[in-house]
């Protein structure tokens, strides 16, 4: 496959790829048909070549020769953390862990930007002991005004929240791996509820759970992700 190179604009840490995002990246080179487990072995660098390999029923990224992440057919669906309403959402947003010390305030998920130029998923402590919520306007310029958002935005969705529900103000994790199922659209011009649950950990792993729901409940897409803390 011809290179190509990831702007700027989608980064999660300064000169890295969001890990979400570069996730439903290759998640778009398989079938929909499934949950897809996306693999980040090493951080992807935004502003240089990169490609990516279809072998099968996976697909690969490269840096050069360094293998990136990989992506396949996952074993099972993840299960969703319990909805939370809109309103408490946005209780929850005003709480958020990472206002005054965020590790990447230009994170294109969950950073400072304005929201024409980034998601600004920030969410706070909802409901349960470990649980995380906040609303996500879908801006359409985001979407570059078509009908539907990418893919790779709403897997950046599923990311950082999970992550959030379990550092403490001045944590650092990165995402190591996350497996998802979208269920539907997400549309631009809407609003939607991120939440995302606190799993367990083992040493540095970090488990979590996430999804992004309708405001009335329904379940747009779901994840499970694995993050390792720094």
């Amino acid at each position: 496959m011809q290179e190509f190179s990831v702007q700027d604009r989608y980064c999660g840490p300064k000169g890295m790829v969001n890990g979400g995002w570069i996730s439903g990246l290759l998640a778009g080179y398989l079938p929909p048909s499934g949950a897809i487990e996306v693999t980040l072995r090493a951080p992807t660098p935004v502003g240089t070549g990169l490609r990516i390999e279809r072998a099968g029923a996976r697909a690969e990224l490269f840096h050069g020769t360094e293998l990136l992440v990989e992506a396949g057919p996952a074993q099972e669906d993840p299960l969703p953390p319990p909805f939370v309403s809109l309103d408490q959402a946005r209780r929850a947003e005003r709480h958020f862990v990472g206002a005054g010390s965020h590790p990447f305030p230009d994170c294109f998920v969950c950073g400072d930007r304005e929201p024409e130029n980034g998601m600004r998923i920030r969410p706070g402590a909802a409901g349960a002991p470990g649980t995380v919520a906040a609303s996500w306007f879908a801006h359409p310029a985001l979407a570059e005004w078509s009908a539907s958002m990418p893919l790779t935005h709403v897997w950046g969705a599923l990311d950082c929240p999970s992550g959030w529900a379990h550092l403490e103000p001045g944590g650092v994790a990165l995402l190591g791996r996350l497996t998802a199922r979208v269920h539907r659209q997400v549309v631009p011009g809407r609003t939607y509820v991120v939440v995302a649950r606190r799993q367990g950990r083992e040493r540095r792993k970090l488990f979590a759970s996430s999804a992004v729901y309708e405001t009335d409940g329904r379940l747009v897409a779901a994840a499970e992700a694995t993050w390792i803390e720094m």
